[in-house]
């Protein structure tokens, strides 16, 4: 009896679904909706370092993240689980996605192994574990509801320690299995190729939280805060602005493929809005026009603008930003010009390459440019 149960189950996931498996038709007037989850936090620091938490960390990559995307994409919103140090149960998490009838879910976390040695990033989807290692990950991540108070009731008696729970969580949740692939997908190629983190893959599990989203989501491991060099890597400038730009473009392209258009003025690089500081230099400066330019490559490391890649291109520089090389051509006072001059560069193969705007060498957004300008 009870293995029948769990076959109908299975053909109940599965019927499920693949019907829902499929790009969806969506009207691009409509806000889209990414719900970011830092894990842990409050009396739940997650995964501890030697000197750091994993729910410190996870919060700044996350805000900062958001904040890439929220700025620098159209029609965007980004909503929080947390925004502070705080505890939040796991399933007020996915509450919260579920009732802002999210299109996307994002849990940022960091890992830990007990040997000091183990290395790299892993993004994680809601399926079926692999194997033990997949389903110990799984446990960990899902034993933050132990700190709950009344957990058994409120999550109807699952344990996260019980291998058991695991068989019937794990049937569920494959309605957005492509789209979720996808995103966890494009989140380690970014990792990878333009961080040149150890890739570990793309894997699924029994995460309560992804299981629980109504919403294709990803739960994101961004290194090993019981490694010592990815500590402090975790926990430098450098990595923080790296990571979460490198969710950005994740997302970026995700978002692209599914609700954008491959016209869309969305910037490779995330720009934040300048300071108070920064405002007030440029405010000092308004005699000096912006310019217009066209970015169409970036390689981390630094090629000759002579380079084979750049042969039909004209007027090609270069500036460095976050370790990353940016290769741009023209420069236009007029921003019909400079789009006249991205199309042409588009229809010479770099069909990514848009708009970035610089004053006094100095990068700033469209819409200052536009702002001095007038």
């Amino acid at each position: 009896m009870k293995a029948s149960f769990i076959i109908f189950l299975i053909l109940l996931a599965f019927f499920f679904g693949n019907s829902n498996n499929q790009k969806p038709d969506i009207n691009n007037n409509k806000e889209f909706i990414v719900v970011i989850d830092p894990g842990h936090g409050g009396r739940d620091p997650g995964a501890v370092g030697k000197y750091s938490h994993e729910a410190d960390i996870a919060l700044e990559i996350s805000l900062r993240a958001g904040n890439y995307i929220e700025e620098n994409i159209p029609n965007v919103k980004v909503i929080y689980t947390r925004t502070t140090d705080e505890f939040v149960e796991l399933y007020r998490r996915a509450q919260i996605a579920n009732d802002v009838h999210a299109d996307l879910f994002i849990s940022i976390h960091c890992n830990a192994a007990a040997s000091s040695k183990a290395i790299g990033t892993e993004t994680w989807i809601m399926g079926l574990h692999k194997n033990a290692a997949n389903l110990s990950v799984a446990k960990k991540e899902n034993a933050s509801m132990l700190l709950e108070d009344d957990y058994e009731n409120q999550y109807d008696g699952f344990n996260p320690n019980s291998d058991e729970a695991y068989i019937t969580l794990s049937l569920f949740q494959d309605a957005y299995l492509t789209q979720s692939i996808d995103l966890a997908t494009s989140v380690q190629d970014q990792f990878r190729d333009r961080l040149s983190r150890v890739d570990r893959g793309v894997k699924q599990a029994g995460f309560y939280v992804l299981w629980k989203t109504s919403m294709p989501g990803i739960l994101i491991e961004m290194g090993f805060i019981s490694n010592p060099v990815e500590e402090d890597y975790l926990n430098s400038e450098e990595g923080k602005a790296h990571l979460s730009s490198a969710i950005y473009r994740a997302f970026k392209e995700y978002y692209l493929a599914y609700y954008g258009n491959s016209s869309s003025n969305i910037p490779d690089e995330p720009i934040q809005t300048n300071t108070n500081n920064n405002t007030n230099n440029q405010t000092n400066n308004t005699n000096s026009k912006a310019y217009y330019k066209v970015q169409f490559f970036t390689s981390p490391t630094k090629l000759a603008i002579t380079n084979e890649k750049f042969k039909n291109i004209s007027d090609v520089s270069f500036y460095e930003q976050s370790g990353m090389y940016k290769y741009i051509s023209g420069s236009f006072t007029n921003i019909e010009e400079a789009a006249n001059h991205q199309k042409l560069i588009r229809e010479k193969g770099f069909t990514d390459a848009f708009l970035v705007a610089f004053q006094n060498d100095k990068r700033i957004t469209i819409t200052e440019a536009k702002h001095i300008n007038k």
